[in-house]
């Protein structure tokens, strides 16, 4: 996760989204920012109190979270999945509806703990990612001997073998990597998570069972109804982002932005 510390005080129109010298990572920061784009646009339409009180620590009130519901609600045009678009998504999406996919995984942890020199971290990490994936056919024994040698998880003894793995049962920033691929070997490129950065090898895949479209036509119909509310409210925040003096931070860089 990119870390920024902003050399002046991020700020929407007028009004600061951390104390000074505070160190956040740039998506806070614009979680931070989509959140007073929002409060201060109720506050324009009367629905929420000129004198509500600036976030403190991107914290805002409960008046304010209120205004931007109903914000929402009047501003957004979500429109509502037909049967044949729940369908074509399903389609493309199959695997994602499947009840007790699991991955049989080894990793090397490469740990952030505090003091260390993440960037130099980085690069042991890296470098230890390149050196087993260029083993190619030995990759098996080279893999287990770097976890031996390398990992700062208990499973290094065990040549960084965690067994198998439902997506609960790792950190989310692991299961995200791990269960959107569909591809057995080494991953190519590090995993970070919140216990620093991992080099992931998915040794078998099980994919579980694939339910009918019947059965989830629910969950499908409530995924694509999400997906067009974040659609609608990007859209709207570009809107009222142009309206705004915007300093300090990157909303075009934004993946996703604040969801309810």
């Amino acid at each position: 996760m990119d870390t920024v510390l902003a050399p002046t005080v991020a700020r929407i129109d007028g009004v600061a989204l951390h104390a000074p010298g505070d160190v956040l990572d740039a998506e806070t920061l614009r979680q931070r920012a989509c959140t007073e784009l929002l409060r201060q646009a109720a506050r324009r339409e009367g629905l929420l109190a000129a004198d509500d009180p600036a976030p403190v620590d991107g914290a805002i009130s409960k008046a304010a979270v209120a205004a931007i519901d109903v914000l929402l609600d009047r501003a957004l045009q979500v429109p509502e999945p037909t049967e044949d678009a729940c369908r074509r998504y399903f389609a493309a999406r199959a695997q994602s509806f499947s009840a007790g996919e699991r991955v049989r995984v080894r990793h090397i942890l490469f740990a952030v703990t505090p003091g260390v020199d993440v960037a130099a971290l980085r690069k042991r990490a890296e470098s230890a990612l390149v050196d087993v994936r260029c083993h190619g056919g030995q990759a098996e024994g080279a893999f287990a001997a770097a976890a031996r040698a390398l990992s700062n998880c208990p499973s290094g003894a065990d040549g960084g073998d965690l067994g198998w793995l439902l997506a609960g049962d790792c950190a989310p920033e692991l299961a995200k990597e791990i269960f959107a691929r569909t591809e057995i070997g080494v991953l190519p490129r590090l995993v970070p998570s919140r216990f620093g950065f991992h080099v992931v090898e998915v040794l078998e895949r099980d994919p579980g069972v694939i339910p009918t479209f019947e059965v989830v036509r629910g969950a499908v119909r409530v995924a694509l109804r999400q997906q067009g509310f974040v659609t609608a409210l990007r859209q709207y925040l570009q809107v009222i982002a142009r309206a705004a003096i915007v300093e300090g931070v990157d909303l075009d860089a934004a993946d996703t932005p604040l969801v309810r």
